[in-house]
């Protein structure tokens, strides 16, 4: 994902901060000061990790620190990488990467062949786009269980001009001097590709000329639907129903339903809006909640009016028109995406489901920024499985709601529900829509409990529990530490358990929590803790980002952030979740020099690890004529390319045995 407030910044701290949830010290559901006191009541990791230490009395396979590993404690049967910064990736002995899709590869007829001294915005709307980051697999034919033929659909996330376009100099340079017809190009790799693909003779290939192939970029027509859907904060001069909207942006993870479409999730939208309206118009405190400043990281108001929020003087809305959930049919490239507001608007890592024991649906969602929240949104009614049709429009009615959490370990999910509690017209709050458009204003008022960068958010479908991964937040202070997040300057991360009741009832109003691991190297990072068996020499992690999940729930946690937090690469590391081997983690993966490791896919039958290997090369100095890395293809002049790769095992086995 962009630069973002724990990574090394492209752009003024200044205008990261304003992103930051300017919560009190004190908020409402944060209980300080007791993060000891709960060490007993959980089964997990505890706050005591927060201290640096943790003592004899917790189980052996919590407590960090070296030791050699028990006979047969992971169900993990690889051996696992050692930490490592390298211009190429690395996988263990046995694997191999195969490179399935690279930035500029063609995705749909008449595509030219990449040529990265000759870019144009229509070549590239053609092209397959840049940073590619969540991955999601749909079988063909549809509704088959063949593990071997389908489609991959892919996010694209942001641009990085400096490693784009040759003479522009590094990040800072490039973003500036970019012309518009190197705008235009950048708006074109943003988005989504969905692309055929098959595995032949063991190897992964797309299929040429998909029939299903599609890109969706930042111009695309989409629909608004649900609460916010006409209201007179989404309306513009382009658009006076507030019901349409060109494109999407930022698209960081994401998630599918059960009736088959995918859920593409809009994250830093605040970064390619600006102009002096932003802090001087009538919504400039909503606007400052959600990071936008008059110089944002993406200058494109310099060439496209449309990002200039001073360009609508009487209706300064297009940034409300981008931070929701996107739904689309992957099967149908002629179907038009859908923004579904109901789920709310906030900085969407992704939007992972699962199906409640009465057949509702609900939505697990992470808002990634500094103090702020989790959420879930459960649909109103089951859906329906005899009928897809009948689902079309299930995500526009139902609630949403926030987490609050507790000391004792356990939760409570707040309801965002216009007319109760504070969420009413004295605190400006006429209706739903507005609601969802200021969700964040809205949880700050329901007490919700500010978090350390909450990301993805996946549930494990052996165990039932819901994975949070927490990146890092180097701002919290002592005086804000909670049982949730337990360290000061968190630079490392952690990640959470959710337990619905029952490990089943996802609808529920409450839940229990525990803490799976605390990232950071051993010994080194004060709290870090996993097994026992993980030392400082191997097998820890920094900045957990996105995680997946196998046949045998075991967890893959992909990292963002850990060659600036612990000088290592990120990478991708798996872990049990339940038994002895219970968050011994290991690394599978290492990523190129200045790469991040997204969108971990498990494929059918555990055969394939997909993972999307964004702004490999992304370094201070690095610039189109001399990046850190050439990855993948290490040709001279041929720049960094964003690339999904195929990890598999050369026998053909399963991945991670």
């Amino acid at each position: 994902m962009p630069v973002n407030v724990d990574r090394p910044a492209l752009t003024q701290q200044a205008m990261e901060d304003l992103g930051s949830n300017p919560a009190p010290d004190d908020p409402i559901g944060s209980v300080i000061g007791r993060r000891l006191a709960r060490r007993t009541a959980l089964r997990g990791l505890f706050g005591a990790a927060a201290a640096g230490v943790l003592p004899a009395t917790l189980p052996a396979r919590a407590r960090a620190g070296a030791g050699a590993q028990p006979e047969g404690a992971s169900t993990l049967g690889f051996r696992g990488l050692p930490h490592s910064n390298s211009p190429d990736s690395v996988v263990p002995e046995g694997y191999e990467i195969q490179t399935l899709m690279r930035w500029g590869d063609p995705v749909l007829p008449g595509a030219p062949a990449f040529d990265p001294a000759n870019q144009t915005a229509e070549a590239q709307a053609l092209q397959f786009g840049y940073n590619n980051d969540y991955l999601d697999f749909f079988p063909l034919p549809k509704g088959s269980r063949g593990g071997e033929h389908g489609l991959l659909v892919v996010n694209h996330e942001y641009t990085n001009p400096e490693l784009m376009f040759p003479g522009l100099g590094d990040a800072k340079a490039a973003r500036t001097r970019a012309t518009a017809a190197q705008v235009r190009t950048q708006i074109m790799a943003h988005g989504a590709s969905v692309v055929e693909i098959r595995r032949q003779d063991g190897r992964w290939a797309p299929v040429a000329g998909g029939e299903m192939n599609r890109r969706i970029t930042a111009e695309t027509p989409m629909r608004i639907s649900g609460p916010a859907a006409g209201h007179e904060r989404l309306r513009t001069k382009d658009d006076p129903t507030g019901t349409r909207v060109l494109g999407t942006l930022n698209n960081c993870a994401g998630g599918n339903t059960p009736w088959g479409t995918v859920l593409i999730a809009e994250e830093n939208f605040n970064y390619y809006f600006g102009g002096d309206a932003v802090a001087t118009g009538a919504q400039a405190a909503a606007y400052k909640r959600y990071g936008l400043v008059r110089d944002p990281q993406f200058p494109w108001l310099r060439h496209e009016a449309r990002f200039d929020v001073g360009n609508e003087p009487n209706e300064p809305n297009e940034p409300n028109r981008f931070g929701w959930v996107v739904e689309f049919d992957p099967y149908d490239p002629n179907s038009q995406p859908v923004k579904r507001t109901a789920l709310g608007r906030f900085k969407h890592e992704g939007c992972t489901h699962a199906v409640a024991p009465d057949g509702r649906v609900v939505i697990y969602m992470g808002d990634d920024e500094r103090f702020d929240y989790v959420y879930k949104f459960v649909t109103a009614r089951p859906w329906n499985r005899e009928d897809p049709a009948a689902n079309r429009d299930l995500l526009d009615d139902g609630t949403l709601m926030v987490a609050r959490f507790h000391d004792d370990g356990t939760l409570d999910w707040l309801p965002l529900v216009h007319g109760e509690g504070p969420l009413t017209e004295a605190n400006g709050f006429r209706s739903q829509g507005d609601v969802v458009i200021e969700t964040r204003r809205a949880a700050d008022l329901l007490g919700a409990t500010p978090m350390d960068r909450p990301e993805d958010v996946e549930t494990n479908p052996v165990n039932g529990r819901v994975y949070v991964m927490l990146t890092n937040n180097t701002s919290r202070r002592p005086d804000r530490l909670d049982a949730t997040n337990p360290r000061p300057s968190n630079a490392h991360g952690h990640a959470l358990e959710i337990i619905p009741p029952g490990n089943r009832d996802h609808a529920a109003r409450t839940a229990r929590w525990e803490v799976f691991l605390m990232a950071g190297q051993p010994g080194t990072s004060a709290g870090a803790a996993y097994h026992r068996a993980v030392g400082p020499d191997s097998g820890w992690l920094s900045c957990p980002d996105n995680c997946a999940f196998d046949s045998k729930g075991r967890i893959w946690i992909a990292t963002d952030g850990a060659p600036h937090a612990a000088k290592v690469a990120d990478g991708l590391y798996a872990a049990d979740t339940d038994g002895e081997g219970r968050a011994l983690t290991r690394r599978f993966y290492a990523a190129p020099q200045g790469a991040e490791v997204c969108g971990p896919l498990i494929g059918p039958g555990d055969r394939t690890v997909f993972l999307a290997i964004q702004h490999p090369g992304e370094d201070a100095e690095s610039t189109f004529e001399n990046p850190s890395t050439r990855w993948p293809d290490f040709q001279p002049g041929m720049p960094p390319r964003p690339s999904v790769i195929a990890i598999v095992k050369k026998d053909g086995g399963v991945v991670g045995i």
